[in-house]
């Protein structure tokens, strides 16, 4: 028996796709959006659109009601101890710029940032840029072979002029979860600043900040089921005063006059300008939706689906894994085959699948490779998806090798 998503009927976006030919497997890009985050953000503009935290009117105070009814729920998600301790960004990308830019002048020329060989553009170009600004070194820890941050070399990296450590929480290309708490304790050893970012983490299983035990957290909307344009910034109370502010206008500050002004603290010190009110009060939505789901059956058909996706994956000739994936994706070459040959083959035949560098080109280019095929899951794939896509996969391997 194929397995099935319980949770199918409740993304009209995957039942249009479906209904069109299409078999959406790209939800580590972005996920479809469940129809309770719909009508959330219609509701918002249908109900009377309005600015939040500037004005007293009905409509005003309505917006700024549902905007901070989605930090509390986000700040629940992450198990964060304080709201306040959530900033809102417009994706993750300007989640780590900000920290890049807020912790700068923390930074001495000669002081080490370390990163690893697997991290996504968005947590490492702004750290190679604030390297180049302040001539600072940029630190890659290498990886094992099954994909994950060789501990032993992180061990002799990680030293007395490490300031700040960024890694992934899972890996967006190879589906590891990588080994934080190690990893952690060895920059936290030598009083160094921690970030994880868990754009793909935070989508499967519940994940406590407090436990994990970063100074800051970054992850984004649009794949944990909610709108695209928001970003989330957790920080601890310590590290989120550290950060300078970095973008200036309406709401953020304090007092001004021509010559000088005083800013906000987070979270709103952070939140320049009109932020994105649908979106964030959508989101919270999303969240809602989420939690009333059962987490357990979730968990188990993730992992149920992710196993058969492997197992044909591995039953194929010439295909090759990257790394060892253990949840939600899986990213692979096949011998003698372009990525983009496959890639537009597969696309012909209604499969909707990533190929390229997946914003990791270091990490592609560390494996002798320009790009993979990427098959990533969320909760409403079943079955039949995955067999439709081996079937659209057998017949591209027939015409190519």
């Amino acid at each position: 028996m194929p397995l099935i998503s319980p949770w199918r009927a409740d993304f009209p976006g995957i039942l249009a796709l479906e209904a069109e030919g299409q078999t959406y497997l790209d939800s580590a890009a972005t996920a479809q959006k469940p129809q309770a985050m719909l009508d959330a953000l219609l509701g918002y503009y249908a109900g009377g659109a309005a600015n939040v935290h500037r004005a007293q009117h009905l409509p005003g105070e309505r917006a700024t009601r549902a905007f901070e009814a989605s930090r509390e729920k986000a700040a629940r998600w992450l198990n964060a101890p304080d709201t306040q301790q959530l900033i809102f960004t417009r994706s993750a990308t300007e989640a780590f710029n900000l920290l890049a830019y807020g912790l700068e002048q923390h930074f001495q020329a000669g002081d080490e940032i370390v990163i690893s060989a697997l991290e996504h553009h968005a947590n490492l170009l702004p750290w190679q840029q604030l390297a180049l600004r302040r001539q600072l070194k940029l630190v890659v820890l290498p990886l094992a072979s099954d994909g994950l941050i060789d501990l032993t070399q992180a061990a002799q990296l990680i030293g007395p002029r490490t300031r700040l450590l960024a890694v992934s929480q899972l890996s967006n290309v190879l589906g590891c979860w990588q080994p934080l708490e190690p990893l952690l304790a060895l920059a936290q050893a030598q009083g160094a600043l921690t970030v994880v970012d868990g754009t793909q983490g935070v989508v499967h299983g519940r994940h406590d900040v407090q436990a994990l035990g970063c100074d800051f957290y970054v992850c984004s909307s649009h794949k944990l089921y909610g709108p695209d344009g928001v970003g989330l910034l957790y920080g601890r109370s310590h590290a989120l005063q550290q950060l300078a502010h970095w973008q200036f206008g309406g709401e953020m500050l304090l007092h001004t006059d021509y010559a000088c002004a005083t800013f906000r603290a987070a979270p709103l010190g952070f939140e320049a300008g009109t932020p994105p009110i649908a979106a964030v009060i959508a989101l919270g939505a999303s969240l809602d939706y989420l939690n009333s789901l059962d987490a357990h059956a979730v968990n188990i058909h993730e992992l149920a689906l992710h196993a058969e996706l492997l197992n044909g994956l591995q039953q194929r000739q010439g295909v090759r894994l990257l790394g060892a994936p253990n949840v939600a994706l899986a990213s692979f070459v096949v011998e003698g085959v372009h990525h983009a040959d496959l890639a537009h083959l597969l696309t012909e035949q209604g499969i909707a699948v990533r190929a390229g560098h997946h914003c990791a080109m270091p990490l592609l280019q560390g494996f002798g490779l320009s790009g993979a095929i990427r098959v990533s899951l969320g909760l409403y794939n079943d079955g039949a998806d995955v067999q439709r896509f081996f079937t659209a996969l057998d017949q591209a391997l027939e015409l190519l090798q």
